[in-house]
């Protein structure tokens, strides 16, 4: 089969996955029968990213072919492609409301697109090396990204502009998230380790160690308590949010963890691995 680079739940609503890969082609398909709906043919490389928005309608894909395009779910037809970006795309993300894009590209810049039009809005420049990962917060006011620069910036999500940068990784920052409430930030790092931030104060308030490898991904539960991570030592690890305490391993994939996230109750995890298996945790 081809290789799965990304994959990502229709949260809140959880019926559907959607799977990007090496072949150029995202598949959407059905949580309860595993069917496939679609296949969206148009990227001319590898689709590395995806994300839902919040409202269920559009899955947004990012490829090595330094573009993005938007898709209609129902109908399964690409609505626009986000053409500005001089390298490949490797995050993007919609904010709450769904009428805002973000996409981070190797190009070191993270850009703000109107979903509606498909214009650039913003390019929110200030990082030294590729943008790993990038999130609106809750409520569209901020905009978290994560570098191979080894920092997290913090920024103005109506005008763009920097509003701090969170330091103290000592080596590629590879994810970043907000928990729902957008109180704290997490970042998941090649160093491996995770940490949180208070998003309001700028300082770290935990500090997730115990991962045998890089950790390519971090994301907290609905409710905030928990964190997620995925590392490059096979394991996913389940931590308490306030105190940085392991309180699960979980084991079981045979190659690094890429990708992993909680459905929109917190009941279900669901990790992608390179040993070719996505496994979902009860």
């Amino acid at each position: 089969g081809n290789v799965v680079y990304a994959i990502a739940f229709n949260n809140p609503y959880g019926d559907k996955i959607a799977t990007g890969s090496f072949d150029k082609t995202c598949k959407l398909w059905s949580t309860e029968t595993g069917k496939c709906y679609y296949t969206f043919r148009g990227h001319s490389a590898e689709i590395v990213c995806l994300s839902f928005n919040l409202q269920s309608t559009l899955v947004a894909t990012g490829s090595m072919d330094t573009t993005a395009k938007l898709w209609n779910i129902e109908k399964g037809e690409e609505i626009v492609t986000l053409s500005g970006h001089s390298a490949e795309i490797i995050a993007l993300s919609f904010n709450t409301t769904g009428d805002r894009i973000i996409t981070g590209s190797f190009d070191h810049t993270v850009a703000v697109w109107d979903v509606g039009t498909g214009r650039m809005l913003h390019t929110l420049i200030g990082h030294r090396g590729e943008i790993s990962s990038a999130q609106f917060n809750w409520d569209c006011s901020l905009i978290v990204t994560g570098s191979m620069d080894k920092t997290c910036m913090l920024w103005n999500a109506m005008t763009g502009t920097h509003i701090a940068t969170l330091t103290g990784h000592s080596d590629e920052i590879l994810d970043v998230c907000f928990d729902y409430a957008g109180q704290r930030i997490a970042t998941a790092s090649a160093d491996g380790s995770a940490r949180v931030y208070n998003a309001e104060t700028k300082k770290c308030i935990a500090k997730l160690e115990g991962h045998g490898g890089e950790i390519s991904k971090v994301c907290f539960n609905p409710k905030g308590n928990r964190i997620l991570t995925a590392s490059s030592d096979k394991t996913a690890r389940l931590w308490d949010a306030a105190t940085g305490h392991c309180l699960q391993i979980l084991e079981g994939h045979t190659d690094e963890i890429f990708s992993c996230a909680f459905n929109y109750k917190g009941d279900i995890i669901i990790t992608g691995s390179k040993d070719n298996t996505c496994r979902i945790w009860h």
